[in-house]
């Protein structure tokens, strides 16, 4: 789908604190007010990018929900992450000039074109741009780390505990309730990231409900008691952000 043109305004977003750098001078502002200047409507279950096409620009979510995955070599296909509103996407074409995994709308979605070449050049006048870039990247790093120390040593419940206290906590940094959490994403697409089967995570969350720690009607959760699902991650720090 072909982006629509429109001056986004990054200086007048509700998400410019979460996708940009904080105190940037208005001159800054207007130069990356100038660089970023289209939107991309991604209807739920289309592509915003595939696997293999030619990586030429960065995309932070405006509004809507996104998973990335990977086909493997035996024809499955892995979720690796779930991305919200304030974050940036498209990381992994930097490295080969082509993206190596699949981003795929939850729901509909738009989406801020923020054209590689152009973000580049601009970080080199625009010092804050570019620490803000290397602070996005070694946090894709730190997420990736996590997710491997998730997938190595954890048990069922401290993995699907991890990601419900991450997912919560990113939420909130946008507004949204500490406690209650829409699930846009399918059981077995959480079991695909967290490397569980579809019946470990239904019986996983059967299990939370029992013990009075969450409420779970369909895809809605409700967070009863915060402190048993850290205590059940073993005090490890947000593994699957």
């Amino acid at each position: 789908m072909n982006p629509v043109s429109i001056k986004v305004a990054c200086s007048n977003c509700n998400l410019r604190e979460l996708c940009m750098p904080l105190g940037l001078k208005g001159e800054d502002l207007d130069k990356i007010d100038q660089v970023v200047a289209t939107r991309r409507k991604v209807k739920r279950g289309a592509r915003l990018y595939g696997n293999g096409e030619k990586f030429t620009a960065l995309f932070a979510i405006r509004t809507g929900f996104f998973k990335t995955c990977i086909t493997t070599e035996d024809g499955r296909n892995q979720v690796t992450g779930f991305q919200m509103a304030g974050e940036i996407m498209g990381l992994d074409g930097i490295v080969k000039d082509q993206h190596t995994c699949d981003a795929v709308a939850l729901e509909d979605a738009e989406v801020c074109v923020m054209p590689f070449d152009q973000i580049e050049e601009l970080s080199r006048e625009v010092t804050a741009l570019q620490r803000h870039m290397h602070k996005i990247m070694s946090r894709e790093i730190v997420r990736e780390h996590g997710v491997m120390l998730l997938l190595g040593s954890m048990r069922a419940e401290e993995r699907l505990a991890a990601f419900l206290l991450n997912l919560v906590q990113r939420l909130h940094a946008r507004g949204f309730s500490q406690s209650e959490l829409l699930l846009r994403m399918t059981r077995e697409e959480i079991g695909s990231y967290l490397g569980l089967k579809l019946e470990t995570v239904s019986r996983t969350f059967s299990k939370f409900v029992d013990e009075g720690i969450v409420e779970v009607k369909q895809r809605h959760v409700r967070i009863l008691d915060t402190d048993a699902l850290k205590r059940i991650v073993n005090n490890n720090q947000n593994p699957c952000q």
